[in-house]
């Protein structure tokens, strides 16, 4: 990566900081319409907050364009504009409370498909024949991109639970996809990978650990998009990589939206219906409440995300390890989705047992 790169990083984290620092200051002005209170069943945190953090985001990475080599910032500005509809819909959930769920997951799709057309973010391989075959054929191959890059999206939106867990979610995934980008030589994707980061770590700078701003929903399907398209990119550009190698940078959040998809079918309820059984939720009540009791219910909410990053990078290692052999990492996929059953398992039940007696949680609806 070349120095223009490296500028256009700092200004996107020195921009999106100092806007993060600016929507904070200025709450009171802008509070009545973009304040998260703290009543509902995934709220953890103790005192009203800004949720528009996305727009400081935004902004940085707009801002960096004007620095960036012709061809970087070409892609970052296709994929910008591709985004339009994810950030949009989640920004005016953020300001009004009153786009549909449906609406938000249609708006995150299209951005997926716009991607697929504009940004050439087309999935088109698996390493798997009767799969590669389908995705051959462009009209399958756009509706698999449309709902790989809309389930990040979503999925990103549904692990920002407590301070720091997105940002440090999505900061790990842009490491993992950057150095395979790099490692292949594209470094025009790299490139835009370390961007990005450096977008997200200066808003994460004052979302943690004292939670002065979240990134809101319009934020959170931002990085979950970016997220998605850039993993597409890396292997779509690259062929040496296994499609599976960038799938893995990724694999945290998507295992959470799948576990949680099939947990409120389970128990009868809409797909997008919250709930306080995530796994970072789980590890709250069950670990940091009772080890960390001491702590301010601030810091107590910081806690969590450490241990949550630990658990994606793991799985984001193993892809730059593997990151030519499909067998292995097909095979580390399914090993990591086992062993987060086993400790979604172990902290539901406090049993190792499918078959011991599954409590019922504050925020949890009994399947009965």
């Amino acid at each position: 990566m070349g120095e223009q790169a490296v500028s256009a990083a700092w200004i996107a984290g020195v921009v999106a900081f100092a806007t993060s620092l600016l929507i904070v200051l200025t709450r009171h002005w802008h509070g009545r319409f973009t304040l998260d209170g703290t009543q509902g069943v995934q709220k953890f945190h103790a005192a009203p907050t800004p949720r528009i953090g996305g727009l400081a985001v935004v902004l940085g990475l707009v801002i960096s364009l004007n620095v960036l080599a012709p061809a970087v910032a070409q892609i970052l500005g296709a994929l910008l504009l591709c985004a339009v509809p994810a950030f949009f819909s989640g920004l005016g959930e953020d300001l009004t409370r009153r786009v549909s769920v449906r609406t938000r997951l249609l708006a995150t799709l299209a951005s997926g498909a716009l991607a697929w057309w504009l940004a050439d973010a087309a999935l088109r391989r698996l390493d798997i024949p009767v799969l590669d075959s389908w995705l051959a054929w462009a009209p399958v191959s756009l509706l698999f991109t449309a709902f790989a890059v809309g389930g990040v999206a979503n999925a990103i939106n549904i692990v920002d639970g407590f301070n720091g867990l997105a940002a440090g979610i999505v900061l790990i995934a842009l490491a993992g996809l950057g150095l395979l980008a790099q490692g292949a030589g594209d470094t025009a994707v790299a490139s835009v990978c370390l961007v990005v980061g450096a977008a997200v770590l200066g808003f994460a700078l004052v979302n943690f650990p004292l939670g002065k701003i979240f990134l809101g929903d319009g934020g959170a399907y931002l990085l979950g998009y970016l997220l998605a398209a850039l993993a597409v990119l890396v292997s779509t550009r690259n062929p040496q990589i296994s499609p599976w190698a960038a799938l893995m940078a990724c694999a945290y959040p998507i295992l959470e939206v799948a576990f949680s998809v099939v947990r409120r079918i389970r128990r009868q309820h809409p797909a997008g219906h919250p709930d306080r059984l995530h796994l970072h939720s789980l590890i709250n009540r069950r670990i940091i409440r009772k080890r960390f009791a001491p702590l301010s219910a601030t810091l107590q909410n910081s806690a969590v995300s450490p241990i949550v990053w630990g658990l994606a990078a793991a799985p984001a290692a193993c892809g730059l390890l593997f990151r030519d052999s499909t067998p292995r990492l097909m095979t580390a996929t399914l090993l990591f989705a086992l062993l987060y059953a086993i400790a979604y398992l172990r902290l539901v039940r406090f049993s190792w047992s499918w078959r011991a007696r599954r409590p019922v949680l504050p925020g949890a609806v009994s399947s009965r």
